[in-house]
């Protein structure tokens, strides 16, 4: 069974940071690419990271590198998402995401539809 249970969200600050974390049953980091995606009110669920199963390496989404980092915590079953110098527009429900067969790609860190399992979400609100 694959459980994903996202924690660390709530409201922040714009230009401040927050780290969200991805609680992953055991067995499953090894062998399964972990997705953080988010949705905005209004929009469209939209990927902005993975850690691929092939080489534990994590990638970001064009539109959110630099800011956002993504990394994970083999020995405590974990996966995190640091995002730094917050912005109105990162509103959203945040969402992490397993899948056995996605591989995660540099060019491509996977939508909705590339991912099997998800936890339940945690909003993030940046206002001041």
């Amino acid at each position: 069974q694959v459980r994903l249970v996202e924690s660390g969200g709530g409201l922040v600050q714009p230009g401040g940071s927050l780290t969200l974390s991805c609680d992953i049953s055991d067995g499953i980091l090894e062998y399964y690419t972990i997705g953080w995606l988010r949705q905005a009110p209004g929009k469209e669920r939209e990927g902005v990271a993975c850690i691929s199963r092939n080489d534990g390496r994590a990638r970001h989404a064009d539109s959110v590198k630099g800011r956002f980092t993504a990394s994970k915590d083999a020995h405590e079953n974990k996966v995190y998402l640091k995002i730094d110098s917050l912005q109105a527009e990162d509103t959203a429900v945040y969402y992490c995401a397993a899948d056995l067969y996605f591989p995660c790609y540099a060019a491509y860190v996977g939508g909705p539809k590339e991912y099997t399992y998800w936890g339940q979400g945690i909003q993030v609100t940046v206002s001041s």
